[in-house]
C-alpha cells in the first residue's frame, strides 16, 4: 500500500509539473513504434533456439528481445498435427505462460503451409479404435481424449501474453481451432481456411465452433463454412475479420508479425497481460460483470511502477522501448 501511494504521489506530482511547466506543448505524443522501426529492431537479433524449448513437432526461437517465435515444424507432413504436436503444444505454451522474459508470441507454420489439420494416419487408432468393452467405457475415453486435445489450443488463449498466428497457404480443419484460439491473426495472399471436419465425418469438437463466430460476428457465414467444409480465401478472411491483415507473401508477413509482436513487447507487460485477460473476461461476461471485474482489477495494477516509468516516457516524449520494465 505505502508502494502504491507513493507511486500515485510520484505520477500526481509528475503530471503537474509538466502540465504547467512553461514548455508545455500538449500531452498528445504519439510513441508509437512504426512497423519498420520494430522490424528493423526484430530483423537485427539473430534467430536462436529457445533455451527449454526442444520438441519434436514444433521449433521455437527467440526472435528477438521478449518475443518468441512458435513453429509448427513437419514440413514433410504439411504440419499435421499428430499425437506428438497435441502434447507439445500445452508443454510449450505452459512454459511459454510461465516464462517472465516473454511478452508476446508469435505462430507460423514451417514448408509450404500452415498446417492440413489433424494426422489421420497417426491418429487413427485413438478415434476409429477407441478402448473400451462397451458404450459408456469408450464414450468415457473418448471424452477424454476430446478434452485433452481441446487443453492444446486451450493454453494459447489462457497464455497472458498476445499470441499472432502468421498464416500462409493451407489453414485446414485444426488449424482453424489453432488460429481463433490466438489474440491476432495476419495471413499471405496465399492463405485459405477450411473447417473441414464434415468431410471427415465428424464435427469440430477442439474450439472452432465455440470460437469461430465470437470471431467473426457472422453466424451464417459461420454456419456456411462448418456445413460445406469450402474455402476461405484470404480477401473473404480479412472481410469477414477473421484476420485484420493481409501480406503479399509468407516473408513479408513475418516481417510483419515479427514487427508488431515487437511493437507491443515494448509496453509495459503489466498493461498488456492485463488488457489480454480482461478483454476475454469481457468476451464471455455482460458489461456490468466486465466493468466490476476490472475495477477489482486495476484497484491493484494501478499501483504498478510501469505505469510511472509509461506516463514519465510520454511526457518526456521517449520511446518506451527504451523503458525497462520488470520482468513478469
Amino acid at each position: 500500500m505505502a508502494a502504491g501511494i507513493v507511486a500515485s504521489r510520484r505520477l500526481r506530482d509528475l503530471l503537474t509539473r509538466r502540465l504547467t511547466g512553461s514548455n508545455y506543448a500538449g500531452l498528445s505524443i504519439s510513441l508509437r513504434l512504426t512497423g519498420s522501426s520494430a522490424q528493423e529492431e526484430a530483423s537485427g537479433v539473430a534467430l536462436g533456439e529457445a533455451p527449454d524449448h526442444s520438441y519434436e513437432s514444433l521449433r521455437v526461437t527467440s526472435a528477438q528481445k521478449h518475443v518468441l517465435h512458435v513453429q509448427l515444424n513437419r514440413p514433410n507432413k504439411r504440419n499435421a498435427m499428430n499425437k506428438v504436436f497435441w502434447r507439445e503444444m500445452v508443454e510449450c505454451f505452459n512454459k511459454i505462460s510461465r516464462d517472465a522474459d516473454c511478452r508476446a508470441v508469435v505462430i507460423s507454420g514451417a514448408g509450404k503451409m500452415f498446417t492440413a489439420g489433424i494426422d489421420l494416419m497417426d491418429m487413427a487408432s485413438d478415434i476409429l479404435q477407441p478402448k473400451g468393452d462397451d458404450v459408456a467405457r469408450i464414450s468415457w475415453y473418448l471424452r477424454d481424449i476430446i478434452t485433452r486435445y481441446q487443453e492444446t489450443f486451450n493454453v494459447i488463449e489462457r497464455c497472458p501474453k498476445p499470441v499472432i498466428a502468421a498464416v500462409h497457404g493451407g489453414c485446414i480443419g485444426g488449424g482453424v481451432d489453432l488460429v481463433t484460439a490466438c489474440d491476432i491473426r495476419y495471413c499471405a495472399q496465399d492463405a485459405f481456411f477450411q473447417v473441414k471436419e464434415v468431410d471427415v465425418g465428424l464435427a469440430a469438437d477442439v474450439g472452432t465452433l465455440q470460437r469461430l463466430p465470437r470471431v467473426i460476428g457472422n453466424q451464417s457465414l459461420v454456419n456456411e463454412l462448418a456445413f460445406t467444409a469450402r474455402k476461405m480465401m484470404a480477401d473473404e478472411a480479412l472481410g469477414s475479420g477473421l484476420v485484420s491483415r493481409v501480406f503479399p507473401d509468407k516473408e513479408v508477413m513475418l516481417d510483419a508479425a515479427l514487427a508488431l509482436a515487437a511493437e507491443i513487447s515494448s509496453k509495459s507487460p503489466v498493461a498488456v497481460q492485463s488488457t489480454k485477460v480482461n478483454l476475454l473476461y469481457s468476451r464471455d461476461h455482460s458489461v456490468a460483470e466486465s466493468l466490476n471485474y476490472v475495477a477489482s482489477w486495476n484497484m491493484s495494477m494501478l499501483q504498478t511502477q510501469d505505469l510511472v516509468k509509461s506516463v514519465q516516457a510520454t511526457t518526456e516524449n521517449k520511446k518506451l522501448k527504451t523503458v525497462t520494465f520488470s520482468k513478469l
